[in-house]
């Protein structure tokens, strides 16, 4: 299979990219050479890899960015998700296409009755990232209800492993932990470590999306998580025992959201009847490896 990555050269591009080479794909990327709001560069550039399948990975993801550049991000998100559906409707192929969403769309949880989410329960989400993914999301829809595209949206949940920006929680306590040790102590400056999390690591992930562009429906929406929530304390907990050390932690106020989802937990059984996906690699191994990545790290 021919495919093309957009994003590949980020976090879950480069795991995505090294799955697929494993499992013979010739696999085509297009990252910053190509910007993906500009429809002229996109249609050549997918009209050149001549793609049989298209991941959809490229985007703005931190939410902290989102409150700062809202309108930065609804045009990558969005706008840049439409150019890419359009490119390739034109591209000659006809490719299979996964279009990555988000769990953010589903918003607020405030009843433990809603637990856990299903891809049919209610929609409501709280910041631009989520609602330019929400929005991204009906693009995909109209694309096969009114192209017959034979495309796919993914909800992945919080993924997680050694190699992602420490602009997120798992990787930044990783990173500050690593860095106090090296001080020789001092505290860590955390945000809201009582938020619940649905994690679920990134070579399991890359597993999911390789599956789903075989075996998924054309216009199917699909949670990708593990079906249980962790609190971020615990996480942390997790890390310094790792770490075996015991340090202190510390709020920094402007490590808080301004809106914080309290807690998301999914349902991944729609994956699991489609593709017979499950997740294999256990949380331990995986808070272990990301401590070790920064570790390794001398910069």
């Amino acid at each position: 299979m021919r495919s093309l990555i957009t994003g590949g050269r980020g976090f879950v591009g480069q795991w995505l990219a090294e799955h697929l080479r494993d499992l013979g794909d010739d696999v085509v990327i297009i990252d910053q050479e190509v910007e993906i709001t500009d429809p002229v560069a996109l249609l050549a550039a997918v009209s050149d890899a001549a793609p049989d399948a298209i991941y959809h990975l490229a985007a703005l993801t931190h939410v902290g960015q989102s409150w700062e550049e809202p309108l930065r991000v609804l045009e990558v998100n969005v706008i840049g998700t439409g150019a890419l559906l359009a490119a390739a409707r034109e591209c000659g192929t006809d490719p299979r296409i996964l279009v990555t969403s988000s769990a953010e769309v589903y918003g607020a949880v405030t009843d433990p009755g809603r637990l856990p989410l299903r891809e049919d329960s209610p929609t409501a989400p709280l910041t631009p990232y989520a609602a330019s993914k929400l929005a991204a999301e009906a693009l995909v829809a109209q694309a096969h209800l009114g192209h017959g595209q034979h495309v796919i949206t993914v909800r992945p949940f919080n993924h997680i492993g050694p190699g992602q920006s420490p602009n997120f929680a798992v990787p930044a306590l990783a990173r500050r932990i690593v860095e106090a040790e090296r001080r020789g102590g001092g505290t860590i400056p955390v945000g809201n470590l009582s938020a619940r999390r649905d994690f679920t690591d990134v070579r399991d992930v890359v597993r999911s999306y390789r599956l789903l562009i075989e075996m998924g429906s054309p216009g199917g929406v699909y949670n990708v998580c593990s079906g249980r929530d962790v609190s971020i304390r615990a996480i942390a907990d997790g890390l310094l025992g790792l770490a075996g050390t015991s340090l202190e932690f510390e709020t920094d106020p402007s490590l808080v959201r301004p809106v914080e989802v309290p807690v998301l937990r999914g349902d991944p059984g729609r994956l699991e009847e489609a593709t017979g996906w499950k997740p294999e690699v256990p949380l331990e191994q995986t808070l272990a490896d990301v401590l070790v990545y920064w570790q390794q790290r001398t910069d």
